[in-house]
């Protein structure tokens, strides 16, 4: 890549951006989101967060940035804070439409940070103290799981478990759509039964259509002390021996001949009405 005479922004060198072609900025360009996760070891995987916001949320969450990727305007304006946060790590800039055609996508805010992701944590660490989780099984789709972990936050559930043929919480557009949520919430990979969260404890409810659900409002999961909520994927939800496994079914009463809903949306609606209440 050729780049412009390198200039100094506190202590961090700022990396003029004339052509497309240089290492440094593969990880924003011709890396997959497969690529920048698989590691040999996790812990020395990368992600992107995308627009001033997201990226702060991660800062304060203790995310360790490795690259910033900004349009030149706002390397005074709305990445100003976060370039004097990060310390001595390149930042790339250059005009919008160049930036546009490296990421393959008009920036959102104009600002992406790669950043490295944490060791992978225990399910037991992370719903140590929970009284309300959320297993994700089998979303696939980046906009309802970033959706999920936004209501997640907002609606009181303690953690998350995702079974790994769900989607990345870290992948760029899910980070984005969460508006940073997957920082907030405390998250892990389930690889043992759904079952076995009656080890920890735990109480399962698989939001369900079956003939013997109970209505979401049912006072007995309001009662559970410790509730895991069970959803499912995007069109088939969960599979009937996930059904079979949990202590509750249960369903949300529809209106006017519709069905269910979107995923995200009944995982909401479901993290509202189970949410634990204080004693």
């Amino acid at each position: 890549m050729r780049q412009e005479a390198a200039t100094q922004h506190t202590d961090m060198a700022i990396i003029n951006i004339t052509s497309l072609d240089d290492e440094g900025v593969s990880v924003f360009a011709t890396l997959t989101e497969a690529q920048l996760r698989n590691r040999k070891d996790e812990a020395e995987g990368i992600f992107i967060a995308e627009s001033p916001k997201v990226i702060r949320v991660a800062l304060n969450s203790g995310y360790e940035p490795l690259a910033l990727l900004c349009e030149r305007k706002h390397i005074d304006g709305d990445a100003k804070d976060i370039i004097e946060r990060c310390g001595d790590i390149p930042v790339y800039t250059g005009e919008r439409p160049l930036l546009a055609q490296l990421t393959g996508y008009v920036l959102t805010r104009g600002v992406l940070c790669a950043m490295r992701r944490k060791p992978a944590r225990s399910v037991e660490e992370v719903c140590r103290g929970a009284r309300r989780v959320v297993v994700i099984k089998g979303v696939v789709d980046t906009t309802n799981i970033g959706a999920i972990f936004r209501s997640a936050a907002a609606l009181g559930i303690d953690a998350v478990l995702l079974t790994r043929d769900s989607c990345d919480p870290l992948n760029r557009r899910a980070v984005r759509v969460s508006m940073g949520s997957v920082f907030l919430v405390p998250w892990t990979w389930l690889d043992a039964p759904i079952c076995h969260l009656g080890d920890l404890g735990f109480r399962t409810v698989a939001m369900a259509l079956t003939d013997n659900s109970v209505p979401i409002d049912h006072p007995a999961l309001a009662a559970e002390p410790r509730l895991a909520i069970v959803m499912g994927t995007e069109g088939d939800g969960l599979p009937a021996e996930a059904i079979a496994a949990a202590d509750y079914v249960a369903r949300i009463p529809m209106a006017h001949g519709v069905d269910s809903l979107n995923v995200a949306a009944a995982a909401a609606v479901a993290f509202w009405q189970l949410r634990a209440r204080n004693n």
